[in-house]
């Protein structure tokens, strides 16, 4: 489960919670999804944990004593590498009916209360771990158009060079080419940012 290779695919899952009974308990309702679960036992640790690898969501505590989860949201929020990673805050029972607001004015992308429905966290997770990989592959496949995109401006600016004036018709159709890479690529990109 917390196995050492990082992949893209499988950026894994921080669990933060100040309570080993709570974290035992979302390892074992998390465990049947297969992905790497790696633990934090405060605000600090999970910080240090985004710095050093990536994730793909975290499931965050409100309630821990010195850093509570708003304010360690707040920090992951700021870090260039985490801020986009989806949060789901957990939060006990009876709660101040304003921590689901902060929550999300945080950068909450959902809140669950204790005791949570296991069926539910785990649906909800495997939206958010779908969701990740899928934005890897736009990520790849965005990366491979633009790729080819500088290959064909490539060799486009070699045969210009090499038929100036010999081949009027041939760079109209290598532009026409290029034109129709880069209308794929902006379609890819407008797809991702969605």
């Amino acid at each position: 489960m917390n196995g050492t290779a990082v992949s893209t695919e499988r950026a894994g899952i921080l669990l933060v919670d100040d309570m080993e009974d709570n974290l035992t308990a979302l390892e074992a309702v998390l465990a049947s999804l297969d992905e790497r679960l790696v633990r934090a036992r405060s605000g600090e640790e999970a910080v240090e944990a985004l710095l050093r690898q990536p994730f793909a969501l975290i499931l965050l505590d409100v309630r821990m004593p010195g850093m509570d989860g708003f304010e360690t949201a707040y920090r992951i929020k700021r870090l260039d590498r985490a801020k986009d990673i989806p949060i789901i805050f957990l939060n006990g029972p009876g709660s101040d009916s304003g921590y689901a607001y902060r929550g999300y004015a945080t950068g909450a992308a959902d809140f669950l209360t204790k005791p949570f429905d296991p069926w539910m966290l785990r649906a909800k997770v495997s939206v958010f771990l779908d969701l990740h990989r899928k934005n890897r592959q736009l990520e790849r496949a965005l990366a491979r158009e633009q790729e080819q995109l500088e290959e064909v401006a490539g060799r486009l600016a070699k045969i210009e060079d090499a038929l100036r004036s010999d081949a009027p018709e041939h760079l109209a159709d290598l532009r026409r080419h290029l034109e129709r890479i880069e209308d794929a690529l902006g379609e890819l990109r407008r797809g991702r940012d969605r």
